[in-house]
């Protein structure tokens, strides 16, 4: 799969859509609301003169609400700071960067109605300014030196490609305890490779001083193969697998398909951002994203012999499905085709609300990382 040109989130606002299917990730940018006020405040405050311009760049935007909420969060924190040092609110420029094949339409037909809640009620009076930049992030996006605060949540787990394992992580879609050791090493190498160049290009376009927030989903564990926040790739190869087993799908196609996600660590992190030498880590810190993060809005009509337990667990099975098939959609259908990802999605809808009320603990681990540009680079 060329994922430059064919991967991407599922558009729309559909049921299907990662706009109407993303409420875990909203609550993943809603907890960095503090270090971005920190970031932001760090900044200005050392700024040797207070800026007429804040150029703000969110790589892997996706679509729908969420694009616009950091946004939200950025815009209210640079108010709030110039009212407090009684300077003129500067005017933001807000980027908002993802592959072509991004859905960037949704997002800007959010853009008048955010406008008038947020940005027409903000006193001081501020100037906002969106712009929609298509492109890799693991390539340069801006100019040189033009921006001062880089966002980046839930995307650099992603590699911009996959690499080349063939036929030979069987029993697995990912990296889990089956997989090879050769697999496992491919899978870092392309993942040093990426991170690496997304360090290396965000050098280059960001300020002296300026700041990264990055959030993605990781590991605790060192070695890549531990069987750790695995609990979806696990779930959709055992549908897969079963669907061979029934002469659904192609028994050779299953083993040639792999997820291209890496989780790092925060050692494989830190020695990285340490290689490229560019930025100082303020913060380097894992927690857990439970599932039980994902929401969606379920009918009052339950029958009276299901248990609140029950209820529960179907209504967050059939949204971490709805979750995963917002995600992951685009991979499969360009590997499997169209009929047979709708079987397999079906078939996990059906798994996960089968099983999540014993899985209420199952979670994202996720790492979030605060970076400074260094003054000398």
């Amino acid at each position: 799969m060329d994922m430059a040109k064919k991967f991407r989130m599922n558009a729309g606002i559909g049921d299907a859509s990662y706009a109407s299917n993303s409420t875990l990730q909203k609550t993943a940018i809603k907890t960095t609301k503090e270090i971005i006020e920190r970031a932001i405040r760090d900044f200005l405050y050392k700024s040797k003169e207070f800026p007429e311009m804040l150029s703000i760049a969110d790589f892997g935007c996706s679509s729908g609400p969420n694009a616009l909420l950091m946004p939200s969060m950025l815009i209210d924190v640079v108010a709030k700071i110039s009212l407090e040092m009684s300077y003129k609110t500067p005017e933001i420029q807000i980027n908002l960067n993802d592959l072509p094949s991004n859905d960037f339409n949704t997002t800007f037909g959010l853009l008048q109605e955010f406008q008038e809640k947020i940005i027409y009620n903000i006193q001081p009076p501020l100037s906002c300014y969106f712009t929609g930049v298509p492109g890799s992030f693991y390539a340069r996006v801006f100019p040189a030196n033009t921006l001062h605060f880089v966002y980046c949540s839930y995307s650099l787990h992603w590699l911009s490609q996959l690499p080349e394992v063939g036929k030979i992580n069987k029993g697995s879609i990912n990296l889990s305890s089956t997989t090879p050791k050769s697999v496992a090493m491919a899978f870092y190498e392309q993942y040093h490779k990426d991170f690496l160049a997304f360090l290396r290009c965000r050098a280059e376009e960001v300020v002296a001083g300026g700041h990264m927030i990055l959030m993605l989903a990781g590991r605790r564990n060192d070695d890549p193969c531990f069987e750790e926040s695995n609990y979806l790739f696990g779930l959709l190869y055992m549908v897969l697998d079963k669907m061979v087993a029934q002469g659904l799908a192609d028994e050779e196609k299953l083993h040639a398909f792999n997820v291209p996600v890496f989780k790092a660590s925060p050692t494989e992190i830190q020695n990285i951002v340490e290689e490229e030498g560019s930025f100082k880590i303020n913060l380097l810190d894992v927690s857990d994203m439970k599932l039980t993060e994902y929401k969606i809005s379920t009918s009052d009509n339950n029958e009276a012999s299901h248990t609140e337990d029950v209820n529960e667990g179907r209504d967050l099975g059939l949204a971490v499905a709805m979750g995963a098939r917002a995600t992951l959609e685009s991979l499969v259908v360009d590997h499997f085709g169209q009929e047979i990802a709708n079987d397999a999605f079906l078939r996990l809808e059906k798994a996960l609300i089968d099983g999540m009320s014993s899985n209420m603990n199952e979670a994202i681990i996720t790492t979030t990382i605060f970076l400074t540009k260094k003054r000398d680079h």
